[in-house]
């Protein structure tokens, strides 16, 4: 509708509107800000306190810092290592088990799905399930932080009312030519689905990069935490040096607070990276799969 047409109330409720998204827009981004001008800001600029959105004079000093550490090299590569193996399970298992229960013709389909959605009410609770963990021997070890996660009861529910979108022509078809129920899901099914399974594979990822309660449950070895529990060692605990003190050489010129707003950049970048290259898949994804039940 052209702006003339719109009435005296539609124009009211979209400036309230769009006055409204803008102020949360600011209040959302400007923290984000003052911590990245923070971690590139000078130990004197910082010391003199207030509000600040862009250092006058820029350094690497902190980053050189924590990256001159193993902790924290280490911690950005055993949490890229558990995102990307974690996510290809997240989405393998989803996708295995979504497929066959959006077949109208699988037998006890309505007692699988029902307890599918049952645990998204009720679960089995923190002590049972590190009991579990512990009984299969994952104490410590990076399957911990992906086997009990492997599959979200919410992403299966909507990615299986995506695949029953998907026209029974299409595999009638290719049963037809002699495909097999693999080669459809293969060669059909996830190929048609994308959008969906590249939206929850950054939802899986984004999970993934940000689980911090797993690891500290289930991982006792200093050298196997993921980015957030060292990142919780710098903001929570105030720790002045990241783990390997003895990897420097030279007395810490940086203040405390520099070296934590690095490391949150350094531990937010990468998904803040991932994200713009998936976010036009996001209303399509989901929206798709949340329209039949």
């Amino acid at each position: 509708m052209p702006l003339a047409d719109k009435s005296i109330g539609s124009r009211i409720f979209n400036l309230i509107n769009y006055s409204l998204l803008i102020l949360i827009s600011i209040v959302t981004i400007v923290p984000f800000i003052y911590i990245v001008a923070v971690s590139f800001a000078t130990p004197e600029e910082v010391a003199k306190g207030g509000l600040m959105l862009f250092p006058t004079k820029f350094t690497f000093g902190a980053y050189q810092y924590i990256f001159s550490t193993e902790t924290m090299v280490r911690s950005v590569l055993v949490s890229v290592y558990v995102t990307v193996i974690g996510t290809l399970i997240n989405l393998m298992l989803t996708s295995f088990m979504a497929y066959p229960l959006a077949r109208p013709t699988l037998r006890g389909r309505s007692a699988v799905l029902f307890m599918v959605l049952f645990t998204m009410l009720f679960s089995g609770g923190m002590i049972p399930t590190y009991f579990v963990v512990k009984a299969f021997g994952m104490i410590n070890t990076y399957w911990s932080l992906i086997v009990p996660t492997a599959i979200s009861a919410f992403n299966l529910i909507v990615l299986k009312n995506f695949f029953q979108q998907i026209p029974d022509g299409l595999e009638e078809s290719a049963k037809i030519d002699g495909c097999h129920d693999l080669g459809i899901l293969f060669r059909i099914v996830l190929p048609l689905s994308m959008p969906a399974m590249a939206t929850f594979g950054l939802f899986y990822a984004v999970g993934h990069w940000n689980t911090y309660f797993n690891a500290v449950m289930y991982i006792n070895d200093s050298e196997k935490w993921p980015v957030q529990i060292v990142l919780r060692q710098i903001v929570l605990l105030s720790q002045d040096m990241i783990g390997d003190s003895t990897a420097q050489s030279e007395p810490m010129d940086y203040l405390p607070q520099t070296i934590r707003m690095a490391s949150i950049v350094v531990a937010t970048i990468p998904i803040v990276i991932l994200y713009p290259f998936l976010q036009k898949y996001f209303a399509k994804g989901v929206m798709l799969g949340s329209i039949k039940g």
